[in-house]
């Protein structure tokens, strides 16, 4: 596949797209040249070994860093110059876990609906608590809950506005085996009523069930953009794919 053209050759709108991105620290190349675009809709996974570049990149396009080169658009805003105008529309799920210490899962999830404007905030607070099982610990300070419900509660945070493009960093990490699958089903859902997700993982066979496009990152560079499609009608799977390419590079 042709790393600087789209896998997919069709007019469908595309709501994230990134040209000839880069990002330095100094000497050291976190991105080189990076160029891809997410289809409206579309579920779109970015893997890679550790220090590859994708949490940089998700950081990137959700303007919590600026690039040092190329360009970015989310939605039509670019995150560099309007990261608060990005960070409006989307939903983030950080690789790390962080609610606030002193507040509690309601309270975390009040101030999240309250920042971001959303209507009908009560009902939905309690929503997502019932969705991710966590009316139990309603009203347990964040600190006091496990990694498990602590993911969860970041994950009910992203959701709870509705928006139209997901950036999820490694949202699968600490749930257990049935929450990987609510998770998978949520997103499956969310999909189908056209929201637009960006994942990065390392889980290769979920993501390989959920993903129609995908690029791998390997030393700060594509290596790999393709479709599930097109791996599926090769016979190979997403998990020998990533390895053959990173192992070769």
């Amino acid at each position: 596949m042709a790393l600087n053209s789209s896998p997919r050759d069709c007019a469908c709108v595309a709501v994230i797209e990134v040209r000839g991105l880069r990002k330095t620290y100094g000497n050291f190349i976190a991105l080189d040249d990076i160029n891809f675009q997410v289809r409206e809709g579309s579920f779109f996974g970015c893997f890679g070994p550790n220090g590859a570049g994708k949490s940089t990149l998700l950081k990137i396009l959700t303007g919590q860093i600026n690039s040092s080169g190329g360009q970015a658009n989310v939605l039509g805003i670019d995150p560099g110059t309007d990261p608060l105008g990005v960070k409006r529309v989307i939903g983030i799920v950080p690789e790390v876990e962080s609610p606030p210490s002193y507040l509690t899962a309601t309270e975390f999830l009040q101030f999240v609906g309250t920042v971001r404007m959303v209507e009908d905030l009560d009902n939905k607070v309690s929503h997502w608590l019932e969705v991710f099982d966590l009316q139990s610990s309603a009203g347990t300070l964040c600190r006091d809950l496990s990694k498990g419900m602590r993911q969860k509660l970041m994950l009910s945070a992203a959701f709870i506005h509705e928006p139209k493009v997901l950036f999820l960093d490694e949202p699968f990490i600490n749930l257990d085996p049935i929450y990987q699958r609510k998770l998978k089903d949520i997103l499956q859902e969310l999909k189908g009523q056209g929201v637009t997700i960006f994942l990065n993982s390392h889980i290769l066979d979920i993501a390989q069930k959920l993903c129609d496009e995908f690029i791998i990152l390997n030393k700060g560079k594509v290596v790999a953009y393709d479709t599930a499609q097109n791996l599926l009608a090769r016979g190979v799977d997403l998990e020998t794919e990533f390895f053959r390419l990173v192992e070769s590079g």
